[in-house]
């Protein structure tokens, strides 16, 4: 081939062919010599495609799981009832227990006569892994804001409505499981747990202060229709006490609250939250949408003196609001935009930050005396490119 094999076929040999006609090529390409090897930028490629898959499976993740609102406004609806569902264990004999609840309206119910009363042993309750003790931690009282996932909170209206029952007896019957559903005006009020003989007057009634044990565990205490699944925050509590007089005390602020999936049912949950009596009633009983009563809990538990009354007291005060919890998806296009988005503006920021990288490397080099001949670049332009020509 023109004595280019005979030179080792090298570039440089490469020039005038014999007989005077020039080499063609149809694609030309740059020397060797005229190039320097760029920064290995692979381990930063990685990192960029590891940020886009992180991101991008961050919306997916965010669109599936929707998003959730909370709106508060006032209570519009005109309603006279409401059902109180209470489950409780205590640690005494039911023939020893009184359970009265009275409201505002002056209104003195016989609890419990409408409550059910099972003899139970009080050594098979106080155990399981969903009991808390008031004042343990920062997770001693829950309050609501745990309890707003909508998918959680529909799922759980949807199923059984019964309280289960009480299980045989293994041990001395020295407690009492009271449990059932009561109907009192929707305004404050309060319901108690005391001795035979304490609180009321009653005649030839007197119980030991000896036999007083007010130790608990609450199992379900919830305000409006009973959804048994769903969480409230004094559900699954536990308290004990070694004193014979002694006096729990729990405040409770009710709030209705309206559990929807489908924000395009607001307005007819409105229309139906103001007139009970609304043909469309059913749709709080429906899967895209419920209605119940949150409530926010403290408490105040003490020794009290013989002079006192001892017993478990349970205070609650309607607040005159509605919080309605909606959640909602936006479409499949939108979801489209935002991943380019978030993967477009990743690549073009990770871009930018690579060539700043490379041009403050580039900078130092020049400072520490090293020269741009050792900068690592595309073609090499500039000196280096210079003084390659200029030496060959």
């Amino acid at each position: 081939m023109d004595g280019f094999t005979e030179q080792g076929l090298s570039d440089d040999s490469f020039g005038q062919a014999k007989g005077g006609i020039s080499s063609f090529d149809a694609f030309p390409k740059t020397k060797q010599t005229y190039l320097t090897r760029g920064r290995n930028s692979s381990g930063w490629t990685v990192t960029l495609i590891l940020t886009c898959i992180y991101l991008a499976w961050s919306e997916i993740v965010r669109w599936f799981t929707g998003t959730t609102t909370q709106t508060f406004s006032v209570e519009k609806g005109v309603s006279h009832d409401l059902q109180i569902n209470l489950d409780i264990v205590v640690a005494m004999a039911c023939a020893d227990l009184h359970v009265n609840m009275q409201d505002a309206a002056g209104d003195r119910t016989l609890a419990g006569d409408l409550l059910r009363k099972d003899p139970t042993s009080w050594g098979q309750w106080g155990k399981g892994k969903t009991l808390h003790k008031l004042g343990e931690g920062e997770d001693g009282m829950p309050g609501w804001e745990e309890l707003w996932d909508v998918h959680d909170q529909l799922k759980a209206g949807k199923r059984k409505k019964k309280f289960p029952k009480t299980p045989k007896i293994r041990g001395p019957q020295d407690a009492c499981r009271i449990f059932g559903s009561l109907d009192g005006n929707k305004v404050q009020g309060d319901f108690h747990i005391t001795a035979r003989g304490h609180g009321y007057m009653e005649f030839g009634q007197h119980l030991e202060h000896t036999a007083f044990n007010f130790s608990h565990q609450i199992n379900e205490l919830s305000f409006g229709p009973y959804y048994p699944s769903l969480t409230n925050p004094l559900d699954d509590t536990l308290a004990t006490t070694d004193e014979h007089f002694y006096k729990y005390q729990y405040y409770l602020s009710i709030v209705p609250t309206i559990y929807t999936d489908d924000a395009s049912l607001l307005p007819l949950l409105d229309s139906v939250n103001r007139n009970p009596n609304h043909p469309a009633k059913s749709v709080f009983h429906s899967s895209h949408a419920i209605k119940t009563n949150q409530y926010a809990a403290t408490s105040q538990s003490h020794g009290v003196g013989e002079n006192y009354v001892p017993g478990i007291f349970v205070k609650f005060d309607i607040e005159p609001i509605t919080l309605t919890i909606a959640e909602e998806w936006g479409g499949f296009f939108p979801l489209l935009v935002r991943l380019v988005n978030v993967i477009s503006g990743v690549m073009v920021a990770g871009g930018w930050a690579w060539q700043m990288f490379d041009w403050g490397l580039e900078v130092w080099g020049r400072r520490s005396g090293r020269g741009r001949g050792q900068s690592l670049g595309v073609l090499g332009g500039g000196f280096a490119a210079k003084e390659k020509l200029s030496y060959d």
